[in-house]
């Protein structure tokens, strides 16, 4: 059965289930959703009445939220390279680490874009406690990436597909510094790995939806 990933080439969460389906070179349809159109909207709302994506559909199946979805292909549409460890302890370090970059990356950069949005109902407070969040994650990560290439064990995981659009946007949102170099190293290890340069390449005709504005490096 072919497989079809609802969401859109700019969005963060999007780049998850997409930098490893690209991994596995896992045949697939990327299907765009344009949230200002009423009709596709209507599409994923069909889908998942939330109307967020990604959503993954494989035949008849829906697959709800980016990490369950590599979860899912792990499971039933395996390829050479596994995102999940099969030993359970090294599986539970894939996963915080997932966590990690979900909760306290992509969360207050999130936080920081949705106040750009708001237009004259800014919260300052709001985007003063994102960035005190942001330096106190990339410290973390800092000394947790002193002697690793990937966040979690030896290789290229499930971690990594959610670390690469986290810190691609952080960086956007909340430079990081120099005074976290192993991250900064990190991300662009990342960003040069064909998978998620693909991701890339491929949401840079979308920049300038970016309310903070996109800037030219990356």
């Amino acid at each position: 059965m072919s497989l079809t990933l609802y969401g859109h080439p700019f969005a963060s969460y999007c780049w998850k289930p997409t930098i490893a389906l690209y991994e596995n070179d896992t045949p697939f349809t990327f299907h765009v959703i344009d949230l200002g159109d009423a009709a596709s909207t209507a599409e994923l709302e069909r889908l998942w009445p939330f109307k967020k994506f990604p959503v993954l559909v494989d035949g008849e199946k829906s697959i709800i939220e980016s990490s369950i979805i590599i979860e899912y292909l792990d499971l039933h549409h395996p390829g050479s390279a596994r995102l999940v460890p099969v030993d359970a302890t090294d599986a539970l370090d894939v996963r915080f680490a997932d966590r990690f970059f979900d909760n306290y990356v992509h969360t207050p950069v999130q936080a920081i874009v949705a106040d750009a949005l708001r237009g004259e109902k800014r919260d300052a407070d709001a985007v003063v406690r994102a960035r005190a969040s942001l330096d106190t994650a990339y410290a973390w990560l800092e000394r947790r990436m002193e002697e690793r290439e990937w966040v979690a064990g030896d290789s290229f995981s499930l971690a990594d597909c959610s670390a690469a659009p986290a810190l691609f946007y952080a960086d956007w949102v909340h430079r990081i510094g120099d005074a976290f170099p192993k991250v900064r190293a990190y991300r662009d290890r990342l960003n040069a790995r064909p998978s998620v340069a693909r991701v890339i390449d491929e949401a840079r005709p979308y920049r300038h939806f970016f309310p903070l504005g996109a800037p030219d490096r990356d």
